[in-house]
Formats: structure tokens, C-alpha cells, sequence
């Protein structure tokens, strides 16, 4: 499945240090060109576990905000920019929703604290 960036996801997310995962949304944050010519595509986990959202490297998603309805999140949810995941395309299980583009530099702003970029 061809996906965009700013896609919210579901798809197979596995566990970090133990085995399995599960279906869970996820941030495409892979630019369109290379999702278009590559197999894969780069993800940012999002989780309803919101408790960590001042840290520089995580977004909060409110769904009662008219961007947060577009994403289609049932839940509050933080983009965890510190918790990338290289995946086949052909994992994604449907597009859920989309984050705006204002959204999207805030996601950016994030990507940067967390790989340490100026």
C-alpha cells in the first residue's frame, strides 16, 4: 500500500527488547519521494500514553481539536518521535487519518530534538 507522509497508520508495531508486537498507529514520516520508489517506509510509534508529552521528542494529539479529528485517533495520543521503525509498506493495514501540515512541523520540530539535529 503506497502510503503518504503525515499517513496516521495501523500497523504491526513490535516490541522493543522482547518478542512479538502488536497492531497499533503509527506516523508516516518518510518524505513521499521515497515512499513512492522504496518497499519500506520510515514510522514514529504513536501511543494513548500521553504522560511524557513535555518532553521535546513527543507531540500531543488532542482528537477534540479539528486537526486531531483528522487524524483518526480514537484517543489523545503522543507521537513518540523518539521511537522509529523501519516497515514494509505491505505491513500497513489501512490509512487511518492524516496530521495537518502545522502539525506535521511540530512532528519535525520533535524529529529534530530526538536525533539531535539543529
Amino acid at each position: 500500500m503506497l502510503v503518504n507522509r503525515g499517513d496516521v497508520i495501523l500497523t504491526y508495531v513490535p516490541n522493543i527488547g522482547s518478542p512479538g508486537g502488536k497492531l497499533r498507529p503509527a506516523l508516516v514520516v518518510q518524505s513521499d519521494h521515497n515512499n513512492a520508489r522504496l518497499n519500506e517506509t520510515i514510522i514514529v510509534a504513536i501511543t494513548s500514553n500521553t504522560s511524557r508529552v513535555g518532553e521535546a521528542t513527543q507531540l500531543l494529539i488532542e482528537t477534540a481539536t479539528p486537526d486531531g479529528a483528522a487524524s483518526g485517533l480514537l484517543h489523545d495520543s503522543a507521537v513518540r518521535c523518539e521511537r522509529l521503525h523501519s516497515i514494509p509498506q505491505a505491513d500497513v493495514r489501512r490509512v487511518i487519518g492524516k496530521l495537518s501540515d502545522p502539525l506535521m512541523r511540530q512532528v519535525d520540530d520533535c524529529l529534530k530534538a530526538a536525533l539531535g539535529l539543529p
